[in-house]
């Protein structure tokens, strides 16, 4: 019986031998046959398990600790005809993210989220074309949306430069996030034309300025 499992071992060893790496180290039959299990083990592709849905959500490939490349506005050509195509509400639906992708456009979401998040989607689409407009308004005002957004007495809700902290995780930011794109993108269409200023429905500064339109809860002049 010793003898006949001596055999079954070499023999199992030298069937392992014939598979294995030219690289095997040398050794006896039974250390041969383990080595030639590693290398086999070792040559196999590593499985990484799926990227998540969202591609600017934080995602991990197993045995990493590296995120997914973040998403950028308008994904290709197809993306953009069929956004231009939709909705505005389907469209926003589409764009919807946490991370707006860069600071130009977090300033963006910024300016509709504090001016106008409460509002019908209509309303927060001209409060970003107020801001798109200035930032290309060639010298009136900053070029930047940034720039805009922290111009000295111009939006309340900055101060010093900064605005308060935000739920990046409510449908509300991501809904201005959605917004910001579309308007950077020039995706959907607004009815203020290049109205530069904007007041709430409940206060009458007098302006003497032209009256463009009311949308929302606010009055938007040029």
């Amino acid at each position: 019986m010793v003898r006949r499992f001596a055999l079954m071992v070499a023999a199992t060893a030298l069937s392992a031998g014939s598979v294995a790496p030219a690289q095997v180290r040398p050794g006896t039959a039974t250390e041969q046959a383990v080595a030639a299990v590693a290398a086999n083990e070792a040559a196999e592709p590593l499985v990484t398990a799926p990227i998540a849905a969202d591609p600017l959500a934080p995602a991990t490939v197993a045995g990493t600790e590296e995120a997914a490349p973040a998403q950028t506005p308008v994904d290709s050509e197809a993306e953009e005809v069929a956004i231009r195509g939709a909705s505005l509400s389907d469209s926003v639906a589409k764009l919807r993210r946490t991370d707006a992708g860069s600071r130009e456009l977090e300033c963006l979401a910024a300016g509709v989220y504090f001016e106008s998040k409460s509002e019908p989607l209509a309303g927060q689409l001209a409060v970003g074309q107020v801001i798109a407009n200035r930032a290309n308004s060639k010298g009136r005002f900053p070029s930047t949306y940034c720039g805009v957004l922290t111009q000295r007495g111009q939006f309340s809700f900055v101060r010093g430069g900064r605005w308060p902290a935000v739920n990046k995780g409510g449908v509300q930011w991501k809904n201005a996030v959605a917004i910001a794109r579309i308007v950077d993108g020039a995706l959907h269409a607004s009815n203020i034309g290049k109205a530069m200023f904007f007041h709430a429905r409940r206060v009458s500064p007098g302006w003497r300025l032209t009256r463009v339109a009311s949308v929302g809860n606010h009055v938007f002049y040029r």
